[in-house]
This record gives C-alpha cells, sequence and structure tokens, in this order.
C-alpha cells in the first residue's frame, strides 16, 4: 500500500462529539526514520480519556489539534524498523492512534508476549485497562478482605476487571451498570456480588440495600447522579479511586440543582474520606508488578472479559460516540485489520 488511511479531527465538539467532528484522510504512506518503527495497526482502543484530549483545555495532557490523528492505544505488526530492538512481523503495543500505519519511536513501543493470546488482549486485561484497574483497585482502594467495593461501570472495559480483582482480594464487589442485561453479566458471568442498574427510578435505595454496611471502597468511572447515590453511604476511612467521570465530559455547563460542594467537604473531613484522581502514567512503575499478577490470573480464566468489536478503521468515531452515550457492552474496539 502506498496511502495511509487515518481519522483526524476536525472541530472540537461542543456537548456530544458527532461525526462532523472528525474526517478520514487518505494520506501518503510515512517512513520511520531512525530509532523508528512502521507500525501496521491490527487493534485500537477506544477510550473515555479521548473526549477529554478533544477540547482546548489544559488537562493531564495535551490536546489533539485541530487537524491531527486521533489518540488511541493500538496492537499492530512492525512493518519496517529502523531500531535495533524490533523486526518484522513483531506484535507491539504503543499509542499509534486511529490510523491504519502509524510511525513510532522504538522506545515507547512493547513487544507482545506471544503466550498471552490474542493481540487485542494487550489493550484490555493485560494491558491499559488492567493496569489502570490494577493500579486505582490495590494503591489507592487498597481493599481488606470483607469490605465492600463499588464499581461504577461495571461491565465496561476497566470497571469488569476492578471488581473481579476485588472478589480475588477477599473483598465483596457491587457493580453499578446500565440496564438488566449488563446488571446479569456482572453477575452471571464475571462472579459480582451483586449489580444494580443506575436508570432504574428506584436506584438510589436499591444500592443503600445492597450496602447494608456501607461503602469502603469506590472506584468511579462515571461521576453524576451515580455519584450522588454513593456519597451518603461512604463509610469512615473509605477510599475513592477516581478513575473517569464519563457523565460530565460532553457537559457544556454546570449541573442543575444546589451546589453540593459544601456537602462534600463536610463528608471528607467529618468521614475522613480520601478521594484521589490518578491516570495510568502515574503507575508505570508497577509495570512488572501488575504484569505478574494479571498474567497468572489471565492464564488461571480468573479475570473474565467482553469485548465490543467494531470492524475498520472508519468505524472508529462511532464506535466513540456510541461509548460515550453507554451504547457499548464490553471493552470498545476496533479491529483494523487481522491478526
Amino acid at each position: 500500500m502506498s496511502l495511509n488511511r487515518r481519522i483526524v479531527l476536525a472541530s472540537r465538539p461542543v456537548g456530544d462529539p458527532v461525526p462532523e467532528n472528525f474526517e478520514v484522510q487518505d494520506v501518503p504512506m510515512p517512513e520511520p526514520g531512525e530509532g523508528q518503527v512502521l507500525v501496521k495497526t491490527l487493534w485500537l482502543s477506544i477510550a473515555p480519556y479521548m473526549r477529554w484530549r478533544m477540547n482546548d483545555a489544559k488537562s493531564y495532557a495535551p490536546p489533539v489539534a485541530l487537524g491531527d490523528v486521533m489518540v488511541g492505544a493500538t496492537v499492530g505488526e512492525v512493518v519496517r524498523s529502523r531500531h535495533s530492538d524490533f523486526a518484522a512481523g513483531d506484535i507491539v503495543i504503543g499509542l499509534g492512534g486511529w490510523q491504519q500505519y502509524a510511525v513510532c519511536d522504538g522506545k515507547a513501543l512493547r513487544k507482545q508476549d506471544a503466550e498471552w493470546g490474542k493481540s487485542a488482549v494487550m489493550l484490555g486485561v493485560l494491558g491499559g485497562n488492567g493496569m489502570t484497574a490494577y493500579a486505582g483497585l490495590f494503591h489507592i482502594g487498597k481493599p481488606k478482605p470483607g469490605e465492600t467495593v463499588v464499581v461504577a461501570a461495571a461491565s465496561g472495559g476497566v470497571g469488569s476487571l476492578v471488581g473481579q480483582m476485588a472478589k480475588l482480594r477477599g473483598a465483596r464487589a457491587v457493580g453499578i451498570a446500565g440496564g438488566p442485561e449488563k446488571c446479569r453479566f456482572v453477575v452471571d458471568e464475571l462472579g459480582f456480588d451483586t449489580c444494580l442498574d443506575h436508570r432504574a427510578p428506584d436506584f438510589p435505595q436499591a444500592l443503600a440495600k445492597a450496602c447494608p454496611d456501607g461503602i469502603d471502597v469506590y472506584f468511579e468511572n462515571v461521576g453524576g447522579a451515580v455519584w450522588n447515590a454513593v456519597l451518603p453511604l461512604l463509610n469512615d476511612f473509605a477510599r475513592v479511586p477516581v478513575c473517569g467521570v464519563i457523565s460530565q465530559y460532553s457537559a457544556t455547563e454546570p449541573p442543575p440543582g444546589p451546589d453540593r460542594t459544601p456537602e462534600l467537604m463536610r463528608l471528607i473531613l467529618s468521614r475522613r474520606l480520601e478521594l484521589r484522581g490518578f491516570v495510568l502514567t502515574d503507575f508505570l512503575h508497577i509495570q512488572d508488578e501488575f504484569n505478574a499478577a494479571a498474567v497468572a490470573w489471565h492464564r488461571a480464566g480468573q479475570l473474565r472479559y467482553r469485548e465490543d468489536v467494531h470492524q475498520g478503521i472508519d468505524a472508529a468515531p462511532q464506535a466513540f460516540i456510541g461509548m460515550l452515550k453507554g451504547r457499548n457492552f464490553g471493552k470498545v474496539l476496533v479491529q483494523v485489520a487481522q491478526d
């Protein structure tokens, strides 16, 4: 091929992203320079953080510039290498973005271990999702056997793993998901103790009934009404790893109703709560620790997962838009090329 198909940010969304915010381009195939590698994308991860990167605002990472390729973790096959650690045919994980081919710095790539199974697992259980779940739960949440761990977006790529890991450490796992089908999956397939539908009119009451001893660890992925239901149930010294607030990413104005900040601050003080936001790059130093634990659990069949797979690079915008609206069921992936 002499052309590379890619998707760039055409305009910044106001509120929810729409297809017109993206542009599909066919451009000349890039060539790797010294120390670089040309990678053919096999799998692209679609994740909520990408919505923040579309805004021209200060955050933990710079925004995507207009006309630049949308960011994203990828698994791909090395086509040409000008780096001594990689050869044609190697399967690597990196940040290739929304495109069929990417030139990557060799220092930013990691080879896949062939014993780990299909390549997509490097973007889920054994990749960013798994490490995010592990770091947030065990290095911030620190659940003890018998404690109650509540997980928002429990059927998603990160949340589904958080609850299973909590169970592996002897905690009680309570999931929150959108709809009866997802809740059944969380309990029947993933092994959570129970799961509540946040769309149900009696959700706050149902959550309180499901947590009779209160909540010791709350893994936050959603924010909004779910957080409002969780907050009164947090025990003294509860820990809250804040991984995401997907319900607020496309908000254009403050939520209606009274300002709840004074109540939040009072509870943080009186109950000695620990709330900590985090991103994956905060925990790169535990990569080996995570690999050892996750690979062992994965090989033993103790971490189950579901993938929501879309075909072809052109499908990325709709997959992303659907995920932000909660239409996905499991980890969202785009299969760009055959393994």
